[in-house]
């Protein structure tokens, strides 16, 4: 058996110091701490949308399972413990060839197979018209097909855990109860639905909301709208982008008020461009993009968003402040609530996963100031030695 380790930090609600004890890559006990110290403690982030990070690209052109191990080494350093590779809207044999070597990155690492649950299909099967289909590639959009789905999942060892799709099509509903009686997640994205569609999309087990606010018309009807009925819907969990680039402070702030915390969640929606330097460049995921100093990550010949260039670290301090949450539950959109997507992870509880973060923060910081982040019990020192 091995020994016993233990982290203190501050509890970022209630600023006392706690301890967690770790064996075995479970936590054994979270107890009030005797040492003052000055960092946070929390749960291991989860992040429900990466497509890429750090220059590594999930939906390369040639796939690479190494590309993946890194990307999660990185991901582990900045914080996140669990994440979910997202795949865009592709050729059948592009996403397969993708999806395979996800698969194999899986059995080449366990600290990839414990960050990695499953995999999120973002498309195909998504809306055609300019604005909500955002920089998904027109030429593949296409309606949802249950055999695709299948060769998919089958060619992949049962990888997809969770599919966005525009329900607008004559068949979601079908199509959605089908993958959810394969306990696949199915979210709401990319749409142009009506308020029917969408509602018989929750009813046939529909529980997510992509993005939502983003993948958008750039002029909506004043009501009614696919956002208003997202919102309004019970049924459905939001993800919301908080980077200051993908929704405007108040935009963010209603949105999670109207929602609620228990229906709310962070996503960072980051592309492999995520924590590269500025400047012009060509990726899967936008084709020709321009990621300027601010962060904001654009098409060049459209001007629409192409993803996030911001870690979901830096999405927590931000919502943080522009939300008007506070460190504690902007952290639960980050850990708690995602975790109820991913079999109950985000959360210090005797028993559970020891995946932890220990972080600097203070109000009006732009970034969690991530010291160490423990996964299954190891630790990964951040490399800039903060």
């Amino acid at each position: 058996m091995s020994p016993v380790v233990t982290f203190t930090g501050r509890d970022p609600r209630t600023s006392t110091p706690v301890t967690v004890s770790v064996r075995d890559g479970l936590i054994l006990s979270v107890e009030e701490g005797r040492l003052q110290t000055g960092d946070w403690i929390a749960p291991g982030l989860v992040d429900l949308q990466v497509n890429g990070y750090a220059g590594f690209d999930f939906n390369a052109e040639e796939p690479s399972p190494r590309a993946v191990v890194a990307a999660t080494r990185r991901l582990l350093t900045d914080g996140v413990t669990t994440f979910v590779p997202t795949l865009v809207t592709a050729s059948h044999a592009r996403i397969a060839d993708r999806l395979v070597a996800l698969a194999q990155a899986r059995t080449l690492d366990a600290a990839t197979a414990r960050a990695i649950p499953y995999v999120h299909l973002e498309g195909p099967h998504l809306s055609d018209q300019d604005g909500p289909r955002g920089v998904h590639e027109l030429e593949w959009v296409r309606p949802p097909s249950l055999d695709e789905f299948d060769d998919w999942q089958s060619g992949s060892g049962g990888l997809i855990g969770m599919v966005t799709l525009s329900p607008h099509y004559d068949d979601s509903a079908d199509y959605i109860a089908a993958l959810t009686a394969r306990s696949v997640q199915v979210a709401i994205g990319h749409t142009h639905a009506t308020d029917q569609q969408i509602r018989a999309a929750v009813t046939a087990g529909a529980r997510l909301s992509t993005h939502l606010g983003n993948g958008a018309h750039t002029v909506l009807p004043r009501h009614p709208n696919y956002l208003w009925s997202q919102l309004a819907e019970d049924g459905l969990t939001a993800g919301f982008i908080a980077d200051g680039h993908h929704l405007p402070a108040a935009a963010l702030k209603a949105m999670i008020r109207a929602k609620g915390l228990q229906r709310s969640l962070l996503v960072s929606d980051a592309v492999s461009l995520a924590g590269c330097p500025a400047g012009e460049y060509r990726t899967p995921v936008g084709g020709h993009v321009v990621l300027d100093e601010q962060g904001r990550l654009t098409h060049v010949e459209s001007g629409l968003l192409a993803g996030a260039a911001r870690g979901l670290a830096s999405g927590v301090a931000y919502a943080a402040t522009a939300a008007g949450l506070g460190l504690a539950d902007a952290l639960e959109l980050a850990t708690v609530s995602p975790g109820r997507f991913v079999g109950g992870r985000g959360r210090l509880v005797p028993g559970g996963r020891a995946d932890l973060i220990l972080f600097g923060w203070q109000p009006g910081d732009t970034d969690l100031a991530i010291s160490t982040a423990v996964q299954g019990g190891v630790e990964y020192p951040s490399p800039t030695g903060m």
